[in-house]
């Protein structure tokens, strides 16, 4: 049999199949979501996120050091605010001495280089639970936008190299460039959430933040899973305004969309591996249905490949030793 093109040649052995592959992973990919909480020497795990855990700030920074150590450059911070300190206008997100402020001072304190990117959203503070403000049943956006731009604003007095709006109000994004601009915070970057789909996946990290909406559901803001042509006008508009680094969030339902909007733009595309899917590959790990470190490795690779060039996963330290 003559064949003039054999292409397993190139598949044939590990070396060869390491020399052409064209997606690679590298500790630079990752974003490491980090859930801080408040006292002291508390490392709890989350019970639908097995291995992942919501920690005191003082285990915060021991964990941020490691992730320094082993080559992990950024992270995400989300915070558990205390439900006394709840209202509906999210006024503990602007506390100069907040959680979330002192996080992020204690971060750069501790590790300087470390990139720190920080969650902009209300539904950790507010005590109906929701991303905006509530007025009736309606989540109310030019208010929140107000409260949001004051927020980031806050974040960069703090230190936060990037902040991180994932409430999907419109126009939050030239709201936010402009009070950074406006307070002098001109190296502050905008990292944002511009196709962030309601999605059923969220579950385990409303559990970690205790942060459900109290009513209703969130499919007023986020998008409709349905749509696509949508998220690249989303996408476009926050490009538009000023943002730095686009999201799209799921990742895995998702990969469609990850590529279409990375053939849009012409600034960085980061996806969210969310919990959901971090929780059904432990799930079905401790089941022996798949291998965990393989499916780590293809779901990531996967994520890369459709074209987001930043990844947020809770799988970012085991990825990092498998690559090694």
């Amino acid at each position: 049999m003559y064949l003039q093109r054999r292409n397993r040649i190139l598949r044939q052995s590990p070396a060869i199949r390491s020399l052409v592959a064209e997606t690679i992973l590298t500790p630079n990919d990752f974003i490491v979501p980090l859930f801080i909480d408040e006292g002291t020497n508390i490392k709890l795990e989350i019970p639908s996120m097995p291995g992942y855990y919501r920690q005191s700030l003082d285990n915060t920074v021991k964990e941020v050091k490691e992730l320094w150590s082993m080559g992990l450059k950024s992270v995400l911070l989300f915070i558990k605010c205390k439900d006394e300190l709840k209202d509906n206008r999210g006024t503990e997100a602007l506390n100069p001495q907040g959680l979330m402020q002192r996080s992020i001072r204690a971060i750069k304190d501790a590790c300087p280089e470390m990139l720190v990117m920080t969650d902009v959203a209300l539904d950790p503070f507010s005590s109906y639970g929701h991303d905006g403000i509530v007025e009736g049943t309606e989540i109310v956006n030019d208010a929140t936008v107000e409260v949001l731009a004051n927020m980031s604003a806050s974040h960069a007095q703090a230190g936060a190299d990037f902040v991180a709006p994932s409430d999907m109000m419109d126009g939050r994004i030239s709201a936010i460039r402009s009070a950074l601009e406006e307070n002098g915070f001109t190296k502050t970057g905008i990292m944002s959430y511009s196709a962030k789909y309601a999605s059923c996946f969220y579950g385990p990290f409303r559990d970690a933040l205790d942060s459900a909406p109290g009513f209703g559901d969130k499919k007023t803001y986020q998008m409709d899973y349905a749509n696509r042509t949508e998220a690249i006008k989303e996408t476009l508009m926050d490009v538009q305004e000023g943002a730095d680094i686009v999201m799209v969030k799921p990742a895995l339902a998702y990969l469609d969309i990850i590529r279409e909007v990375k053939n849009s733009v012409d600034i960085p595309v980061s996806a969210y591996n969310i919990s959901g899917e971090y929780a059904m590959i432990k799930a079905a790990a401790k089941m022996g249905w798949l291998n965990e470190e393989k499916a780590i490795l293809e779901t990531l690779t996967s994520i890369k490949r459709a074209g987001a060039d930043l990844i947020a996963t809770y799988f970012a330290k085991d990825a990092v030793r498998l690559i090694s």
